[in-house]
């Protein structure tokens, strides 16, 4: 197989996984936008990945995020979702929307919202075992404003004692990942603010526990990609949450602000192995004032370059230069590949697959905006209730 075939082949075993909640209604802290067409309930959204997966050929599955997604019969929702043609993915846990939570969740001094709290986790695995889910994907808005509000070290204490009963819950094949965040809402501590914490706790609990990488969720400056190298070297890197920021978690489009940053960082993921492996790659994106599907559709393709750029690279020219000391060669051989205009590439490895070679395109002459505009009328939009 000559080196072009091998990228290509590659690509065409890539699967990016869309969020529910990026269908729906969202905004600022301050405004949620509604749009014309946006879903329903849980059914619309998965017809609308439908689309995203029938234009890219590369978006198989759909994350859940409960209690948005919550439905009185999973097995019939994972019987739609089989019919569009997509699967569900990871189902997402939702500790941070209920009163009871103001202090925390799986972290509260209460012993009785922590109670509430990891129940919910486990109707989650619940979900998962009726969907046929494989991830339980966990982030915790829990933390402090200010110093002494409650002890720092209980508070992670409080954390393993949930982790721990809800991974023994956990059944054949499933996995828990763990998200991490710097800051928000929380502002003096976070319970689980960088890798480092996540992976400690992962680690502990055993191999079904691994860290998910949120992009958005670091520190100005923060080298992402030695990160995921990190945890790719200890076998811990379960999946990442794909999306952009300028300032802060801006939830902006995958490679909108800084595709050099995707394109470094998924070298790492095929440098480190993570590209065959159990690595999930997922977006989390909140489009406020774009379209819906076509931001979607433009954020999947966008993975796929970087992808593209980063199977490129020519690793023998890089591991000579590297070896010899040769920095500027070696840098040379990244920018070369990272200069690479692979959209012609992309559009080879569609048509080669049966697929338009322009998704964008394909999606806007196909009439499903229009189609969804008519007929979703009535009813309550879906959205993350802000």
């Amino acid at each position: 197989m000559t080196e072009l075939a091998a990228v290509k082949a590659a690509l065409r075993t890539q699967a990016v996984e869309t969020p529910s909640w990026a269908y729906g209604n969202s905004g600022t802290r301050f405004k949620v936008f509604a749009q014309a067409g946006v879903p329903r309930d849980p059914f619309e959204k998965l017809d609308d990945a439908a689309k995203v997966h029938e234009f890219t050929g590369v978006a198989p599955t759909v994350a859940l995020h409960i209690p948005w997604d919550r439905v009185e019969d999973y097995a019939a929702l994972a019987a739609h979702a089989e019919q569009r043609g997509v699967r569900i993915g990871a189902i997402n846990s939702n500790t941070f929307q209920d009163d009871d939570y103001k202090l925390g969740s799986i972290c509260h001094p209460d012993a009785a919202v922590r109670r509430k709290a990891v129940d919910h986790l486990l109707e989650c695995v619940d979900i998962m075992d009726a969907t046929g889910s494989r991830d339980l994907k966990l982030w915790f808005a829990d933390g402090t404003n200010y110093p002494g509000q409650d002890d720092i070290r209980s508070r992670q204490d409080r954390l393993a004692e949930g982790l721990a009963e809800v991974y023994e819950r956990l059944g054949e094949g499933q996995r828990m990942l763990l998200e991490y965040k710097l800051f928000e809402p929380a502002f003096y501590t976070t319970d689980v603010p960088d890798w480092g914490t996540a992976y400690a706790h992962c680690l502990k609990l055993g191999e079904k526990a691994q860290v998910v990488v949120d992009t958005g969720h670091h520190a100005p400056g923060t080298n992402i990609e030695f990160i995921v190298a990190t945890l790719l070297r200890e076998g811990k890197l379960g999946g990442f949450d794909f999306n952009s920021r300028f300032y802060a978690d801006d939830d902006l489009m995958v490679g909108a602000a800084d595709p050099f940053q995707l394109f470094r960082i998924m070298y790492e993921v095929v440098r480190g192995g993570g590209f065959t492996s159990d690595v999930a790659f997922m977006l989390d994106q909140c489009h406020n004032i774009e379209a819906k599907v076509p931001a979607i559709i433009r954020s999947v393709m966008n993975v796929q370059e970087a992808t593209a750029k980063a199977l490129l690279v020519d690793g023998a020219a890089l591991a000579e230069a590297q070896a010899a000391g040769d920095v500027l060669e070696a840098n040379a051989v990244l920018m070369d590949a990272y200069d690479t205009d692979v959209r012609p590439l992309l559009r080879e490895v569609r048509e080669e697959s049966g697929l338009d070679p322009e998704p964008m395109k394909a999606y806007r002459s196909c009439g499903w905006a229009e189609k969804v505009v008519a007929e979703r009328v009535g009813g309550e939009q879906a959205g993350w209730g802000a």
